[in-house]
């Protein structure tokens, strides 16, 4: 006995020891991810008919379109009721999209809740991600075969998802941005580098190693600092608007008061124009114009954006006209990051999560009320003094021993019932 006693004494110290409080906790943890994905969506009504929706919860099926197929994403409530047994890959989000469940791309399935579709959609937008593959990389996640392990993150851009160690740039903590703009994005919307000077996450400076570029409608070309600080301030300010030469002299008159390097005085310059460029309204009504003047930096690396960063990106109808013909208009809109729909999903969720609980008490009367949070109290106390000898005898609750609870409860429960005595009157 004593040897059996002993061995269950070393198991119970190999077993993780959760309390009940850990299991809650964690539960709610996985209910409120689940709500920030999943909660702006509908699963129960196919998205079809709200046309292409500005942001939802997709989905791929490997079963119905296998690699070699044409990519095709399906809806919320379509992955419960039409693909319910395939295999699918969970695409989180993507915007601008229409489910394409049962439509031509489907051989042979028919959408149980929404079969009158066109044959294809053509404002949708597919890449890799819908055949299950990830990054430059182009492989699975998770990746059996990919024993390092490494966060995966969406490009705010494209929408693929990507290694952090193949983004060219160290990823900060994931606490510390909220949006990512990988190499190839950075590299078709180059306009941004000259946002990244001033707003990116890990700022990228003409300090950095990289090409130093001087967008000012001529091109991207490699500058020289000179030798002379001052040279480079006056040619500078030959071409500044009179509110932004005040500051360039402002700047330089704090300079000249205290010994320093031209390189630092041409930094300054430059670091107080970016901040005025971005912070109020330049005289030609282009804040991108006002930031091309100061030279920034451009790498082959992703970037990565703080909260609220979009709304310092210029709107006048020239970069306007710009992002309409890169396709990235969608980034002067704040209400179309994850977040806000993560945030819509949890707010949506929070007003229709009711406790059941006290939903079963508002449909009795008051004798079965009563009757009700008696039996409430006699279960806790019951599996309270239960649990407290576990936690006596210092040995792990297994489920087992829940279950033998619940069922010796339920047996003295209708052996109470089972004695009463009715009498008529």
């Amino acid at each position: 006995m004593a040897g059996a006693e002993e061995s269950a004494g070393r198991q119970s110290e190999l077993e993780p020891v959760v309390s009940l409080v850990d299991v809650l906790e964690e539960d709610e943890e996985l209910e409120n991810e689940a709500c920030a994905v999943l909660g702006g969506s509908d699963s129960e009504k196919c998205s079809y008919s709200q046309g292409s929706v500005k942001r939802q919860a997709l989905y791929a099926c490997s079963t119905c379109t296998p690699e070699g197929e044409e990519p095709a994403g399906i809806c919320l409530a379509c992955s419960y009721e039409c693909h319910g047994s395939h295999k699918l890959f969970e695409l989180y989000t993507k915007r601008n999209f229409r489910c394409d469940c049962g439509n031509s791309k489907f051989k042979n399935l028919e959408c149980k809740l929404f079969p009158d579709k066109a044959k294809v959609n053509s404002g949708n937008k597919y890449n890799d991600n819908f055949f299950g593959l990830y990054c430059i990389c182009k492989r699975p996640y998770p990746d059996p075969e990919d024993e390092i392990p490494d966060e995966m993150i969406q490009c705010v851009v494209c929408e693929d998802w990507f290694h952090g160690r193949h983004l060219g740039a160290v990823p900060p903590e994931s606490g510390d941005f909220q949006e990512m703009v990988c190499q190839a994005c950075m590299e078709r919307c180059s306009f941004l580098w000259a946002y990244a000077a001033q707003l990116a996450v890990t700022k990228v400076s003409p300090e950095d190693d990289g090409l130093v570029l001087n967008v000012d409608g001529t091109g991207d070309q490699e500058v020289l600092k000179p030798e002379n600080g001052a040279h480079q301030d006056s040619a500078l300010k030959e071409d500044l608007p009179d509110r932004r030469r005040d500051v360039a002299t402002e700047v330089q008159a704090e300079q000249n008061s205290e010994p320093c390097a031209s390189s630092s005085s041409a930094l300054g310059l430059q670091t107080a124009l970016k901040n005025q460029s971005l912070n109020t309204e330049p005289q030609s009504g282009c804040r991108l114009e006002a930031l091309k003047a100061t030279q920034f930096v451009k790498k082959d690396t992703a970037t990565y954006w703080p909260p609220n960063w979009r709304s310092k990106l210029c709107t006048c109808q020239e970069c306007m006209k710009m992002y309409g013909e890169l396709d990235v208009l969608f980034l002067t809109d704040e209400h179309d990051t994850v977040l806000a729909y993560e945030n819509k999903g949890k707010s949506d969720q929070a007003a229709d999560r009711r406790d059941p609980l006290m939903d079963t008490l508002s449909s009795m009367n008051r004798v079965q009320q009563v009757e009700l949070i008696c039996e409430y109290n006699d279960l806790k106390t019951e599996l309270k003094d239960y649990l407290k000898r576990f936690a006596d005898e210092g040995t792990v609750v297994k489920r087992e021993d829940i279950q033998q609870f619940f069922e010796e409860f339920q047996s003295k429960k209708r052996r109470r019932v089972d004695g009463m005595q009715y009498y008529c009157s």
